[in-house]
């Protein structure tokens, strides 16, 4: 009787056991939440593009990685942002490489005045073996670049005349971002340069507390700049990239496979936020010229570039390993 009992619990548990054993296999893969990290409100070309990529990386990696984007830096500011990928606290997120020197030093040099000729040149450069090379520097602090984002060509606007040579800077009181690079630049035309915040510039517009500031289209139409300062001349002096990067960890727990699918996304990504770009600053140039505004092309820019070597001179004396970087750039184009 005791056999027979035994016999019984043996084949229970080995039925149980084949059941267990079916249901694991059965069971879906656990998928991996990313978390991405994004400064720009929904709807924006760079949030657009970014929804975008975490549907493609979804879909391609079968559910394996499913990306949540979190817009409107509603999970830190943008160098709170670039730690928590860094330590892999965050999955991944769109970086202007402005606010990213103070980590990857070589990115300094994107933020020189004028490094770029064009956004078209930009786009060229950043996606050939250059960019490569920043990748490489953005790697080494932990942050993967899978594609290189767009932000416009920033360019001077002020309230006087339109500026179509440096000496129409002299004498114009110019905010700017608080970077000692963008301060020089201003300086080095003779104007006056004054870091404020940005929320500060219309009201300083208006009054007359500053003659000037800078910006892309869409920053100077959206902000209602284009109302008080009413020429606007495209120096097109700053041209900065953005990252889609992934934290190195993440990126190192995903097979060749998913990896292969994840930067393919955010290659289509980047095309997808550059077309958008393009769209937004197009529709925002025809509501400032609808509103009265002078535009005007700027025919040389040299004259501008042999203002700014001094400071090209000042950073290379600072940073001599990067001379090479910034060269090639200009050889380049």
């Amino acid at each position: 009787m005791q056999l027979k009992n035994n016999l019984k619990l043996k084949n229970c548990l080995s039925v149980a056991a084949v059941a267990s054993a079916v249901a694991l296999m059965s069971s879906p893969v656990q998928a991996e939440q990313w978390r991405g990290w994004n400064i720009h409100p929904p709807g924006y070309p760079n949030s657009e593009a970014l929804e975008s990529f975490a549907k493609e990386v979804a879909q391609k990696t079968d559910g394996r990685v499913e990306p949540k984007m979190y817009h409107n830096a509603v999970l830190g500011d943008q160098p709170d942002a670039i730690e928590q990928v860094r330590s892999g606290g965050l999955d991944f997120a769109n970086f202007n490489m402005g606010p990213m020197g103070p980590i990857v030093p070589a990115t300094n040099v994107l933020s020189l005045p004028f490094i770029f000729n064009s956004v078209d040149d930009m786009y060229r450069i950043m996606d050939g073996d250059i960019g490569d090379r920043f990748a490489d520097a953005l790697e080494e602090k932990n942050l993967i670049a899978l594609s290189w984002f767009g932000s416009g060509a920033r360019s001077l606007y002020n309230t006087e005349h339109p500026v179509e040579t440096p000496d129409d800077v002299k004498g114009l009181k110019f905010r700017v971002m608080n970077n000692d690079l963008y301060v020089q630049m201003i300086d080095e035309m003779g104007g006056n340069a004054t870091p404020m915040a940005y929320s500060e510039v219309y009201q300083s517009l208006k009054t007359g507390v500053i003659d000037g500031a800078e910006n892309n289209y869409p920053s100077y139409e959206s902000s209602g700049h284009y109302e008080v300062a009413k020429y606007y001349s495209l120096t097109e002096h700053l041209i900065l990239p953005e990252c889609l990067c992934v934290a190195k960890s993440s990126w190192e727990e995903l097979s060749k496979e998913d990896q292969k699918a994840v930067r393919k996304a955010a290659e289509n990504a980047a095309k997808e936020q550059r077309q958008l770009w393009e769209e937004r600053v197009q529709k925002s140039r025809q509501i400032v010229l609808d509103s009265g505004v002078k535009i005007n092309k700027v025919d040389s820019k040299s004259a501008f570039q042999e203002k700014m070597q001094p400071i090209y001179d000042e950073f290379i004396k600072q940073h001599p390993g990067l001379e090479s970087l910034v060269h090639d750039i200009q050889a380049a184009q």
